[in-house]
C-alpha cells in the first residue's frame, strides 16, 4: 500500500509546539496562595496540562463546591491572561521545524481547545501567529476537540483533504478528533498527555517522540531529500 501524502499538518498547542506547564502552573499556584496553600511543583503538575484549566484545578485544589470551583477558575483564567507567556517556550526543534515546512512549502496550522482570547497573544509573543495558515481555538466554533469539526475547518482553511493531513497532538482528545475527521494522525509522546495515549485504541497513530520527527514523516510521505 502507498504512503498517503502528507499536505498539511495540524497541531495541538499545549504539549504539542508550547510547553506551557511553568506559565499555566503558576496561575494554578497564584490560586493555592489565594487560599493559603502552597505550591505545587511543575513536575508533579504539567501531567494535567493538557486538561485545561478546569483540569488543572481539580487535580491541584481541594474539593470543593462548583460555585467555589467557579471562582477559582475566574482567578485562574485572569491570572493566567496576563502571565500566558512568562516562561513557556517552544519546544526544542519547533523552530526548526516551522522553517522546514517553510521551506518545502508545506502549510500547517493550529488546532487547540484554548479559547481565542488566550491562544492569539501567546502565538503572536512566540512568533509564530503570521506564519501559521490558521488557527482554530476552543471557542471558534460551537464543539471543540474530541468533536471532529475544528479539525475539518482548520482542512477547508487551508485547503487540503483530511486524509492529506496529519493532525498531532498529545491528548487523547487530539487524536480522537483526527480519527473522527479521517486525517492522519501522530501521538505527540513528549507532550503532558502522552500517558493517556499508550492504549491499544491509539495504536493506529503514528508515534512522534521529539519534535525533529515531524521532518522525518513529512519526508517519508512526500519523498523529499531537502
Amino acid at each position: 500500500m502507498p504512503v498517503p501524502r502528507i499536505s498539511a499538518l495540524l497541531f495541538d498547542l499545549d504539549g504539542t509546539l508550547l510547553d506551557s506547564a511553568p506559565d499555566l502552573v503558576e496561575s494554578l499556584n497564584w490560586v493555592r496562595g489565594s487560599e493559603g496553600l502552597a505550591p505545587l511543583k511543575v513536575t508533579a503538575m504539567s501531567r494535567f496540562v493538557s486538561h485545561g484549566a478546569a483540569g488543572l484545578l481539580e487535580a491541584g485544589m481541594p474539593a470543593a463546591d462548583q460555585a467555589q470551583r467557579a471562582i477559582w477558575k475566574q482567578k485562574f483564567l485572569t491570572h493566567y491572561a496576563d502571565n500566558s507567556y512568562v516562561h513557556s517556550t517552544l519546544y526544542p526543534e519547533i523552530p526548526e521545524l516551522i522553517e522546514y515546512l517553510s521551506v518545502v512549502n508545506i502549510p500547517w496550522g493550529i488546532v487547540t481547545n484554548k479559547t481565542e482570547a488566550l491562544t492569539l497573544p501567546i502565538l503572536r509573543s512566540a512568533g509564530l501567529l503570521q506564519q501559521a495558515s490558521c488557527v482554530v481555538c476552543g471557542d471558534t466554533l460551537s464543539r471543540s476537540k474530541p468533536h471532529p469539526d475544528p479539525v475539518l475547518l482548520a482542512c477547508q482553511i487551508i485547503g487540503v483533504e483530511p486524509a492529506e493531513t496529519l493532525l498531532a497532538g498529545d491528548d487523547a482528545r487530539d487524536l480522537q478528533a483526527g480519527y473522527a475527521a479521517g486525517t492522519m494522525t501522530a501521538a505527540v509522546h513528549y507532550g503532558y498527555g502522552s500517558h493517556e495515549l499508550h492504549d491499544a485504541a491509539f495504536s493506529r497513530s503514528l508515534r512522534v517522540s521529539a519534535p525533529g520527527e515531524f521532518i522525518r514523516l513529512v519526508r517519508e510521505h512526500n519523498d523529499f531529500n531537502t
